[in-house]
């Protein structure tokens, strides 16, 4: 019994370490401490990612939906600066990456922000089709960055930084989702009109060509990959 409960223990010390969490807002030139920014996820712990599309823990994977927010500071940051998310490992699965925001009504640190139809895309790294494979350039980085487009309206929004690692995604729910949302001010904004907006958990059916995907055994007519969710808004 000793030794099931010691290769059970390893088995889930190696399960934490081979997945990871996005805790760290990067933004004004820093990269600040765990969970100051970014809501604490169900996963701070174990680092085992969401495969549910349609749950509404899909939208920032929180801890708690009500009190993590309120517990979660809000960064100011400017339009048309750049900022990101650093992982606590590397980023060693293959997979899509990309970043959404969503205008926070009636704060960033609220728990109703980003309940509606109010996402937008602003950045996305897809894997690369060449020489009949795909390679996906940001495999093995342990952070990513984009810029928030200068034309972004002021005030304050939820950041929402994912990667769908696609390493087992052949089948319906195998795509994993590593999500971390980030609280944010945003100052000397714009008169631009993000769209097109959408609804997390309601953004992805897990049937797209880019989540429901083998990527070790592509077909012989293969045309590319197709990243799922919206366009990117560039303001």
């Amino acid at each position: 019994m000793k030794a099931f409960l010691a290769t059970l223990a390893i088995l889930s010390a190696q399960l934490a370490v081979a997945h990871y969490t996005l805790p760290d807002l990067i933004a004004n030139g820093e990269t600040a401490a765990d969970w100051v920014y970014v809501r604490t996820t169900q996963n701070h712990y174990s680092n085992a990612p969401i495969t549910d599309v349609n749950s509404t823990e899909f939208r920032c994977y929180e801890l708690d939906m009500n009190a993590t927010p309120g517990q979660t500071s809000t960064a100011t940051v400017q339009a048309g600066s750049t900022i990101g998310f650093k992982a606590d490992n590397d980023f060693y699965h293959p997979g899509y990456f990309s970043a959404y925001m969503s205008p926070a009504s009636p704060a960033a640190n609220s728990p109703e922000a980003g309940t509606g139809r109010t996402w937008f895309k602003v950045w996305e790294d897809p894997p690369v089709f060449e020489n009949g494979q795909l390679v996906f350039p940001s495999q093995s980085i342990n952070q990513f960055t984009f810029t928030i487009p200068k034309s972004l309206p002021s005030g304050q929004y939820l950041v929402r930084g994912e990667q769908a690692a696609l390493h087992v995604a052949s089948s319906v729910g195998g795509a994993q989702f590593y999500i971390g949302c980030a609280q944010l001010n945003v100052v000397n904004g714009g008169n631009g009109q993000p769209g097109p907006l959408v609804s997390i958990p309601g953004v992805y059916t897990g049937y797209e060509p880019g989540l429901l995907i083998n990527i070790y055994d592509l077909p012989k007519d293969y045309p590319g990959y197709t990243s799922p969710g919206p366009a990117v808004w560039r303001g």
